[in-house]
């Protein structure tokens, strides 16, 4: 009775969150769409970028691969693992490498999005003790988990299970850790912004759902794709509740109690984003439906709806503005700058890196052609370079730059939870500056291959060109981070005001829904265009600080006046045409190749410390360090504690029960979407080329340009997971991923 309880509660909890979320979504979805319409036909006034565009950046590429060792928590024992990083950033995990080039279905796929990555056990257990109040190891006890060498990589969710890597080096910890923290960055930014439309009527309904809750300022939590995003948002009011009805009755020394907890709230999180999946897609499907007849009367009535809204927004702004004014002036205005400045510094350093790192590696392309020559070196050098802004250790000096940022005592004065927010926003435009960089000069160069006499006419071509296009990063730099200034500063700031005014203001808007025409209302709410008259108190200032720090020189920001015209008015077309593959291209090799072969045929960005799968240096814990190949127990773990009417498994079979049911086969991961993934005979460390007075980055590895790959294609599910074949029976425990037998894949979520 208590575990269906609990069941009903979750869904009851989850239907409620949702019911009121698709409210707001409705909402916003309506105005998101007069907002896109109208832009379309206003068009914009945005400077023009002067570097090109990669649509598709990772075509047929691999990002890395190499051995690290698992804990499998379902037996207590660490085993050899083969991790392979494709190009949508998952994390999929087979048996060994011989598995993965076999074709066998990986044992693990993740989707990191929510994750931290942790290279200290003792950071792990900091974040387990304070998970669940109350409980804590006694000093002398074992904690909850040992690492077999110094070298540990945890991924720590708030709400799904956790992964447990260790590798044998510091170098080897310290590649994986860049590999992993761009994974995480990647799959945070999992709200496409090429939606129009869908994606800001949910990052807004987002927002006024957490207003409504009193929930002001930046949300850690706004990571994933929209489900996710959904779940946990279920989850940050559900798991105190669940803390409260069911940290009391755990069985158990500390460390089972602990162990337990964070698989009840895998299994309850799992649970919610089912439900949460459903909803949210009947929503938006019903949004889709209602669309064409929206989009007819916004065309039609435009003029009619900006008047209604302007109307609106001057009885708002008269009522609302003195005393936002006020409250800018004597709460916000004196720290803008400052706020500013703690921003600027690191970001304007790590974009500097940026430029540095792309200068140097075109640079030492330049001098090893010099010494090497001939057209062969130039191609094996571009495909390296092609991907540069996507290998993580080389572009790991640019982000972390960011580390520096912080917010000091104005963190708790603007209620900022977290500065991770802007660093992986600032992160993430670094990384696609450096590939337009990249792309404008590969682009550049390609077209002028065909005029080069020598390999004298090709350097002094190469320097002449990159010359070019640094003038273009700095014009393009110098944009996006005035963008992303302008832009924290809001997020730092609105929040604040609202709440601030929220006393005086919020309780009055009511009276205004009476100046919006019936049929408007649709595309014009009271509580947006309040938000708007906030905006606009504090943007002049907002503005104003920004166009003066460009005004100094060691931030290297363009001016506002400062126009780059178009001075290659052809390289846009440019941009349009066929990607560009060198190696194919200019490698003599036949052009028939089957369709398939070029498929499989992929190249790796980041090359490989350790190929060889290793062993264990001693055993840890209760159980012996299983060695590569040897099968695992399917039985249950006999060191696992006594089986109680509060034992997670019973809970956790319940919870499937009552969540799934019939449709338990479509079994739920927390893993970006996975497209096929190219597989591939994964080569070892590539030689150095001849090397030239300009050294290769520290730290930088060489990706081998022979990679070629060819892989198991998993199902293309927006969770990411593995779909058991048809036929195949699957357990409840299997559903909840706590079992890894040795033909099944471990779904996780």
């Amino acid at each position: 009775p208590c575990l269906t309880r609990l069941c009903f509660s979750v869904a009851e909890k989850t239907g409620k969150v949702l019911g009121e979320f698709c409210r707001c979504y409705k909402e916003q979805y309506g105005v998101a769409l007069f907002n896109s319409v109208r832009y379309e036909i206003e068009g914009n006034g945005g400077p023009q970028a002067q570097l090109l565009h990669r649509k598709v950046p990772l075509e047929d590429h691999v990002i890395y691969s190499g051995n690290l060792f698992q804990y499998i928590e379902e037996n207590k024992k660490w085993r050899n693992r083969f991790c392979v990083v494709p190009h949508n950033y998952g994390l999929i995990l087979y048996e060994n490498k011989l598995a993965y080039e076999r074709d066998l279905p990986p044992r693990v796929l993740v989707n990191s999005a929510g994750y931290k990555i942790l290279t200290s056990v003792d950071q792990y257990l900091e974040l387990v003790n304070s998970s669940l109040p109350g409980v804590t190891p006694k000093s002398g006890h074992s904690p909850i988990l040992k690492c077999p060498t110094d070298f540990p990589l945890i991924l720590w969710h708030p709400y799904s299970r956790h992964y447990y890597f260790c590798v044998m080096t510091g170098k080897e910890q310290e590649k994986w850790r860049a590999v992993f923290q761009d994974c995480v960055r990647h799959c945070n930014n999992g709200i496409s912004e090429d939606s129009k439309v869908e994606a800001p009527a949910f990052t807004d309904a987002v927002r006024m759902y957490r207003q409504s809750k009193e929930q002001y300022g930046t949300w850690d939590m706004l990571c994933g794709n929209e489900t996710q995003v959904l779940s946990n948002l279920v989850m940050e009011e559900l798991l105190p509740e669940l803390r409260t009805t069911i940290g009391p009755r755990l069985k158990g020394k500390a460390q089972e109690r602990q162990r337990t907890w964070i698989q009840i709230s895998d299994a309850v999180y799992r649970m919610v984003y089912e439900q949460t999946k459903a909803q949210y897609d009947a929503a938006m499907a019903k949004c889709e439906q209602e669309r064409p007849q929206m989009e007819s009367t916004i065309r039609t009535d435009m003029d009619q709806i900006i008047t209604s809204k302007e109307h609106l927004a001057s009885k708002i702004r008269a009522f609302v503005l003195p005393k936002a004014e006020v409250c800018v002036r004597n709460h916000v205005q004196p720290y803008i700058s400052s706020i500013l400045e703690a921003l600027m510094t690191p970001t304007s350093q790590g974009f500097a890196e940026v430029r540095e790192v792309f200068f140097k590696e075109v640079t030492d392309m330049n001098m090893n052609i010099v010494n090497e020559g001939g057209l062969e070196k130039l191609v094996e050098y571009m495909e390296k370079l092609s991907h540069l802004a996507f290998h993580p250790v080389k572009m790991q000096s640019c982000y972390e730059k960011m580390d520096q940022l912080k917010l000091e005592g104005l963190q708790q004065r603007f209620d900022v939870s977290s500065t991770s927010v802007f660093k992986q926003r600032a992160q993430i435009h670094m990384r696609q500056q450096m590939d337009d960089a990249v792309y404008t000069f590969e682009t550049l160069l390609h077209q002028e291959l065909g005029k080069l006499h020598g390999k004298d006419d090709l350097c002094k071509s190469i320097q002449r060109i990159l010359e070019r296009v640094l003038k273009k990063y700095d014009y393009d730099s110098s944009t996006v981070r005035k963008k992303f200034f302008r832009e924290a500063l809001l997020q730092i700031t609105i929040p604040f005001l609202l709440k601030k005014l929220a006393p005086t203001c919020k309780g009055e808007l009511a009276k205004f829904q009476e100046l919006i025409f019936e049929d408007f209302a649709s595309f014009i709410l009271v509580e947006n265009t309040y938000e708007e008259v906030v905006l606009q108190s504090v943007m002049k200032d907002i503005m104003q600080a920004v166009k003066e720090a460009a005004v100094q020189r060691k931030h290297n920001l363009y001016r506002d006046s400062m126009v780059m015209h178009n001075s290659d008015p052809n390289l846009h077309l440019l941009g349009e045409g066929i990607p560009i593959d060198w190696g194919e291209e200019y490698s003599g090799q036949p052009e028939a190749e089957p369709a398939a072969d070029k498929r499989r045929r992929a190249k790796q960005v980041v090359s490989v410390i350790q190929d060889d799968e290793g062993v264990l240096p001693y055993e840890v814990g209760t159980g012996a360090v299983l060695q590569p190949g040897s099968p695992e127990p399917r039985e249950p773990d006999p060191g696992a504690p006594p089986s109680s009417p509060d034992g997670v498994e019973e809970i956790r079979e319940a919870l499937v029960e009552a969540s799934l049911g019939d449709e338990a086969e479509e079994r739920l991961t927390n893993a970006a979407p996975a497209s096929p993934v190219p597989k591939a005979d994964v080569p070892s460390e590539a030689r150095v080329p001849h090397a030239a007075p300009a050294s290769p980055a520290p730290g930088a590895e060489t990706p081998s340009p022979s990679a070629e790959m060819a892989c198991h294609q998993p199902s293309d599910k927006e969770t990411g997971e593995e779909v058991a074949p048809p036929g195949s029976e699957c357990s409840p425990s299997q559903l909840m991923g706590t079992t890894e037998s040795g033909e099944g894949v471990q779904t996780e979520f």
